[in-house]
């Protein structure tokens, strides 16, 4: 029987970075525009951390029913190991979606009720990321889909259920968290091509192979650069210190170059991650002294 324990790290805790760091930078610039609405603001995260846990557990499922993760060099999966069973987990899947679009619901209802089906594309794309008969991460779309959801989708949204308005600043700070969101799950991939290519998972890794997700890796954590320069000069040069990723990001790239291969690559993950994290902490920091 599963424990806590084993239920949180099925949440892959690692990965929740990439939930809390788009509220930051959407939310730093509401609070440059002078419209940061902090209710809101922690509305939307609720709806972000669910969404990651819920797409966290959907992943587990799918690829511990497929035998994807029959043979892993990561973490501990719940379904892979016989931890908990597959109907456990699909709906604790289900319980991160419904926590969701609680939240989610009561932003469109005091923002606008378009956001319900901006919410519904949401919750659909983060099921068929593993799930259905042919899942877009199988296909080589996973990174694709998290720059959208996780960067374009997460922050302008952030930002707009705050302003109600669209702004350059945020659209330049959705680029950055989406490319290292991206960054995450291609250090992730990179480390699963041999597992993922014996059990016909076609990720993008899987697709360019090892050397080129390696040049994808790097060239991301450089497009977030270039996104923040953006969001500097269209706020303040304030927001650069969210330049505070590069620390952690030179270091996971340092590894990504070296390569390093299977357990190796999992603390790039991590990495990445507190990368993720610095930038949206920076942004709101940076934005915040510039008001």
């Amino acid at each position: 029987m599963a424990t806590v324990a084993h239920w949180v790290a099925g949440a892959r805790p690692r990965t929740l970075p990439a939930a809390v760091s788009p509220v930051l930078a959407g939310t730093a610039v509401a609070l440059y525009d002078d419209g940061a609405v902090w209710w809101k603001a922690l509305l939307a995260l609720v709806v972000s951390l669910a969404l990651q846990v819920g797409v966290n557990y959907a992943n587990d499922y799918s690829d511990g029913i497929r035998g994807t993760d029959a043979d892993r060099v990561g973490p501990m999966r719940l379904v892979g190991s016989g931890t908990a069973s597959a109907g456990a987990v699909k709906r604790a899947a289900f319980a991160a979606f419904g926590v969701a679009a609680v939240a989610g619901l009561v932003l469109a209802a005091t923002t606008a009720w378009w956001l319900v089906a901006v919410g519904v594309v949401c919750v659909v794309a983060a099921w068929f990321y593993t799930g259905g008969s042919r899942p877009y991460g199988y296909l080589g779309l996973g990174e694709v889909m998290v720059f959208c959801f996780f960067g374009l989708v997460a922050v302008t949204g952030t930002a707009y259920v705050q302003t109600e308005t669209w702004t350059l600043a945020a659209l330049y700070a959705a680029v950055g968290i989406g490319a290292l969101a991206c960054a995450i799950l291609v250090a992730n991939n990179l480390r699963d091509i041999p597992t993922d290519r014996v059990a016909g998972k076609m990720t993008l890794a899987v697709r360019l192979g090892d050397e080129r997700t390696r040049g994808l890796y790097v060239l991301l954590l450089g497009l977030a650069a270039v996104a923040l320069v953006g969001v500097a000069l269209t706020t303040s040069w304030w927001a650069l210190l969210a330049l505070a990723y590069v620390g952690p990001g030179a270091r996971a790239a340092r590894v990504v170059l070296s390569r390093a291969v299977g357990p190796s690559l999992v603390p790039v993950l991590q990495l990445t991650g507190v990368s993720e994290l610095l930038y949206g902490l920076g942004l709101i920091v940076g934005l915040a002294l510039a008001t």
